[in-house]
């Protein structure tokens, strides 16, 4: 096997999570932003009531604001699969790139046509035109996510495909298995939601620091009680839906879930650690062992709706459990290298026409296919599977303990409001404001738990990162790394700049 670059590794991949984060600070807005805007003339419509015309403008120039500077870190993602990871779309190109390509074609033209008309269209179209092409705009852009959420969720659980051994590609087999794989329904309806709470969190922060300075009284009264009943909708559907998404990491990337949880041991009944930290321990590989408030069952109960249930942990996996029938990632990596080896007698034997030779070998390789990402580990050390367990336990801890103070916010917004105190409950407003950055951070946080946790596969047991990266210079990968840090920098002050300067002006009177 040739010698890895473990250097031009891990520069590929902080490229990649650079530009990927920066990108998902843009991307929460305008799912949730548009459909709120939608609401806000869908009430205008209605009622003819000209406040919520002027609350909808002034929320929709700042959606306007995040989408036009959102769209460049998508663009330059997309672009690095072609540039950093070429031998990743070889790969999947045939059944990776349709997702994106319905995403290009459908729904972004879609979002693109009708935020024309959203915008400049004011008595130029008539006004059940203009709210058409408001929820259009709202439909289109969350259309855009469910494609590259699709993809990614490909990702996490391969289906609906097969692998061509003379292309050496992953051909789309059932285009319907990939729409809706388990994985992805819960993936797509898990982000989206908390997308939405991210939305409903900045429409309630900026309302509440225009309260706190005295300014646009009624309209952010109006504005927060659309954001706490939105946001409360769309917390509750992320709990529920991080129901479901716990189940599918629990049957389809079980290690993930045991770093999500620090699960050395694998046990019956299983407890969920509520509050707890990683502590450093030269017994355990990795050297870090989490200690904390269990709550007994609770992991069972989550992963597979039964108290009683064993769910694996790291030690299970990486040196298997023959009790419950898992192998050891030693097997794995032993199976993987079968089928490294049969692809490649088979391509020998096609060039020397042996027919025969070449189905026993393909035979041989679909065999052990399952296990052909772990090939390519043959002769390391098999601890090297394991992910960054504190970081991904640290990561998920804090999405979920966050979740659950903003579902209290939401609450308490939506109590205040309907009472006419919120002026008066300046702690609250206070709350509120500095409950955006966290909002951020655990938009953040999920996926750091959702990629971070699965490493070092780029697709589950079939690709790790080392063989998914494009054979180029480090030093160009470096460079593009500080050049995309200083440029995505710049665009984030620029839109904080503009939206700070839109926000301390108001609402139109």
């Amino acid at each position: 096997m040739e010698q890895i670059n473990w250097e031009l590794v891990d520069w590929s991949r902080a490229q990649f999570a650079l530009t990927a984060m920066y990108h998902w600070i843009f991307v929460p807005l305008t799912l949730g932003l548009s459909f709120m805007i939608a609401i806000m003339e869908t009430i205008y419509y209605k009622t003819g009531d000209e406040k919520w015309l002027k609350i909808e403008k002034f929320w929709l120039k700042l959606f306007g604001i995040n989408f036009a500077i959102g769209v460049a870190t998508g663009i330059i993602l997309e672009f690095e699969f072609g540039t950093n990871w070429s031998n990743y779309s070889w790969f999947v190109g045939d059944l990776f790139g349709a997702p994106l390509a319905i995403e290009g074609i459908m729904a972004f033209f879609m979002e693109s046509t009708f935020i024309a008309i959203l915008f400049f269209g004011w008595n130029k179209v008539s006004k059940k035109a203009h709210l058409i092409s408001a929820w259009l705009v709202a439909i289109g852009s969350n259309l855009s996510a469910l494609w590259i959420l699709v993809a990614n969720a490909w990702m996490q659980n391969p289906t609906g495909m097969t692998f061509n051994p003379d292309t050496m590609r992953n051909e789309m087999t059932d285009f319907w298995a990939v729409l809706f794989n388990p994985v992805a329904v819960n993936k797509f309806l898990h982000t989206i939601t908390s997308a939405y709470t991210f939305s409903a969190l900045f429409v309630i922060a900026v309302s509440a620091w225009l309260l706190l300075k005295g300014k646009n009284k009624v309209y952010a009264k109006y504005s927060m009680l659309v954001a706490s009943i939105f946001g409360f909708l769309s917390v509750v559907a992320t709990i529920i839906t991080g129901d479901g998404s716990a189940k599918q990491v629990a049957r389809y990337q079980p290690m993930k879930l045991a770093a999500m949880e620090g699960l050395y041991e694998g046990r019956t009944g299983a407890p969920l650690i509520a509050i707890g930290v990683a502590l450093p321990d030269n017994d355990t590989l990795p050297k870090e062992h989490i200690v904390g408030v269990e709550i007994p069952n609770l992991l069972s109960i989550l992963a597979f709706n039964d108290p009683d249930r064993f769910v694996p942990g790291i030690k299970d996996l990486v040196h298997g459990n023959p009790e419950y029938g898992i192998p050891s990632y030693e097997e794995r990596i032993q199976s993987g290298k079968i089928a490294i080896d049969a692809l490649a007698a088979y391509k020998e034997a096609k060039r020397a026409g042996d027919e025969k030779k070449a189905m026993e070998h393909l035979e041989t390789f679909r065999a052990h296919y399952k296990d052909f990402g772990y090939g390519y580990y043959y002769g390391m050390d098999p601890h090297m599977l394991i992910p960054p367990v504190a970081l991904t336990f640290y990561s998920f801890h804090t999405m979920v303990l966050l979740g659950g103070w903003f579902l209290i916010l939401f609450i308490l917004i939506f109590i205040s409001v309907m009472n006419d105190t919120i002026e008066r409950k300046k702690w609250l407003l206070r709350a509120a404001v500095l409950s955006l950055p966290l909002g951020l951070l655990a938009q953040e946080m999920g996926w750091v738990t959702a990629e971070v946790g699965r490493q070092p596969w780029v697709i589950q047991d079939l690709m790790p990162n080392l063989v998914a990266i494009s054979h180029i210079e480090t030093a160009g990968v470096k460079l593009t790394f500080f050049l995309f840090f200083v440029t995505f920098t710049a665009l984030l002050i620029a839109e904080l700049k503009i939206m700070a300067s839109t926000i301390k002006k108001g609402f139109p009177e």
